[in-house]
């Protein structure tokens, strides 16, 4: 994989159903491949073994599009944390093609939440240490 100021990474495959009627990834799709990025990394991070344990959602998303990535492309989708607040946090990323072409960049903010009473809450405090520890570490 290649070393980007993003020090998680994943790799996927642009796959038939990605595209649109022009032969592109079709906008929509890249939401998918950060949250496919999000979601392992927090199982990872957390060790956690479906996405229902993890107490975040996302409560905004924003990508601009660079470049177009067509089928049969792998990209790599670099993820890092970039803010931290009282009961939210930022994850950004940077999706590019397999030979270094930036296809993407993007951020969601995340705000940690109680399913169960349906309401945001502070940032555990074993969340936040995990999340700290991997940005400090990854600098």
């Amino acid at each position: 994989m290649q070393q980007t100021k993003f020090p998680y990474q994943i790799e996927i495959d642009v796959i038939f159903r990605d595209l649109d009627a022009l032969g592109h990834v079709n906008n929509a799709v890249y939401f998918t491949y950060m949250e496919v990025a999000r979601t392992r990394f927090f199982m990872e991070l957390l060790q956690i073994d479906t996405p229902q344990e993890l107490a975040v959602i996302v409560a905004e998303a924003t990508c601009s599009f660079r470049a177009p990535a067509f089928f049969g492309e792998r990209l790599i989708i670099g993820l890092a944390i970039s803010r931290f607040g009282h009961k939210s946090f930022d994850i950004v990323y940077e999706i590019q093609t397999s030979d270094g072409r930036l296809v993407a960049t993007a951020k969601t903010v995340m705000v940690a939440y109680d399913y169960g009473r349906q309401q945001t809450i502070p940032i555990s405090d074993d969340l936040r240490a995990k999340l700290e520890n991997y940005a400090a570490s990854s600098q």
